[in-house]
């Protein structure tokens, strides 16, 4: 910087507000700074600039299934909203393990990121949220809101699920299965929730017969629906939980001649891009995502910045994308909402 300051005939303190635009330099002044910039190839030492304002201009994301297309269109978007607000994000895959959680959050901590954001694998009183607690990191929960004592933004999922789900009872099906997540975790309790509600709601007995569990992945979700399909009275209907399972679930169906909707009635957690140009089209709830992403990093910034506030919970509205999978002609109207 004083290199910089000689080149362009000014003190090093006017370098330093022309860079950090921390002060109005005159606009010759400035065009001066930023010449001898570009000639003697001055960069700016972030390590020093960090241990002189304790901030990094870093925050960490923790998530699982990285993969997953929500997730990646996720990251993005967080990305994409963090480097707005002038900082870098570092991403890790925590692969849906406590151990492996807790193991990141303390490698981001000691990088020094100036905030978490965080898909928690386990509850309110998983390792990884404790540590949180203990040592007043910022943090804001995303996609699973799992401690109300934390920031937190994720889709509405309870009522989300529900409504696909009475929208095939609708229909009149009776034998309504559901191929839910991976176990233990907050989305998939909630929309495990939400189904039984449209069940409740329609008079519908609950069959746990009907609820498998095919943990997110296409492969294992390919094999569960072969096990719903070999029940002695099947389902005629499926309310799947997230993309990933979605694409099992069609492997299944076709592996066995199965058409949708005419032999298998099917409404999905998740939209993805090709939703729409696979045919029947795919009912599905789609989620907010750049809403999402949005809030999560406004929220954790908020907190960075020194807001001491109450916890907020929020938690957008899935998005009705009725199509006709389900079962329906193109363009007719929904007949019923989630009820219960």
């Amino acid at each position: 910087m004083a290199d910089v300051a000689r080149e362009a005939g000014v003190s090093v303190s006017t370098v330093s507000h022309v860079i950090n635009e921390t002060r109005v330099i005159r606009p010759e002044t400035r065009a001066r700074v930023l010449d001898a910039v570009e000639k003697t190839g001055f960069v700016v030492n972030t390590l020093a600039r960090s241990l002189a304002t304790s901030t990094t201009a870093t925050i960490g994301l923790a998530v699982s299934a990285v993969s997953n297309f929500y997730f990646a269109e996720l990251v993005a978007r967080i990305d994409a909203a963090v480097r707005a607000a002038g900082s870098t994000l570092l991403l890790a895959d925590t692969h849906e393990d406590p151990g492996e959680e807790l193991k990141i959050v303390q490698s981001l901590h000691r990088r020094r990121v100036d905030g978490i954001l965080l898909a928690p694998v386990t509850g309110r009183d998983g390792a990884a949220l404790q540590y949180l607690r203990d040592l007043k990191i910022p943090a804001t929960l995303v996609d699973r809101c799992a401690a109300a004592d934390f920031d937190q933004v994720g889709v509405e999922n309870v009522d989300s699920t529900a409504r696909l789900t009475a929208h095939l009872a609708a229909k009149g099906h009776r034998r309504i299965g559901l191929v839910a997540g991976i176990t233990g975790i907050q989305t998939t309790i909630e929309r495990t929730n939400g189904y039984r509600k449209a069940l409740r709601s329609r008079r519908i007995r609950f069959d746990p017969a009907l609820v498998v569990s095919g943990e997110s992945t296409a492969d294992r979700t390919e094999g569960v629906v072969g096990q719903l399909l070999g029940l002695a009275d099947p389902p005629t209907a499926l309310v799947v939980g997230n993309n990933h399972m979605t694409i099992g679930v069609l492997r299944a169906l076709k592996g066995r001649g199965l058409r949708v909707p005419e032999d298998m009635a099917l409404a999905t957690f998740d939209d993805f891009d090709w939703a729409d140009v696979f045919s029947p089209h795919l009912t599905a709830i789609a989620q907010p995502i750049d809403l999402i992403a949005g809030r999560a990093v406004s929220m954790l910034f908020e907190r960075i910045a020194g807001s001491d506030g109450p916890p907020r919970t929020e938690r957008p509205a899935g998005l009705w994308r009725h199509r006709e999978s389900c079962g329906c002609r193109p363009g007719e109207q929904e007949t019923v909402e989630a009820g219960g």
